[in-house]
């Protein structure tokens, strides 16, 4: 039986307001699977963008793996695309210029069939308010949930 890999972003639900969701494929290299089936990822302060018609996932942290060789290490920060439909990134690729929108990541895991995916949401950045509300209602939850 192998472990439910799960990767979250958890910043990115404090830190945005998330409009639309969307999965996508992640182009891999060398032992980089290894790595993140090992949950040795980060997706903090990870967000997406368009170079042409294409669509990248930055700052997205892949430790190195333990047991690859010297020719099979990459740059663990280095920029990797992702796959989505045509459609999907026309409706993205609109959407990002439109002010205040953004693309970050929100959650990598493993499918059913074994490739790494990664959850993306088109967001908008929250204001110092907005954060405040999320805090008073998250504590609001907690407090009930305890009985007080």
């Amino acid at each position: 039986m192998t472990k439910r890999v799960e990767i979250k972003n958890r910043k990115a639900g404090f830190e945005y307001e998330f409009l639309e969701h969307y999965t996508a494929g992640i182009v891999l290299s060398g032992t980089e699977i290894k790595s993140i089936r090992e949950s040795k990822a980060s997706l903090v302060d990870s967000y997406c963008y368009f170079v042409g018609n294409e669509l990248f996932v930055k700052n997205m942290n892949v430790a190195e793996y333990w047991w690859g060789s010297a020719f099979s290490r990459q740059d663990p920060k280095r920029d990797r695309k992702l796959l989505l439909t045509k459609r999907e990134l026309r409706k993205l690729q609109r959407a990002v210029k439109e002010k205040g929108l953004t693309i970050v990541a929100t959650k990598l895991f493993i499918s059913d069939g074994g490739y790494a995916k990664l959850n993306i949401a088109l967001a908008r950045g929250k204001r110092e308010f907005d954060k405040r509300e999320s805090i008073k209602e998250k504590d609001m939850r907690r407090d009930s949930e305890r009985g007080y």
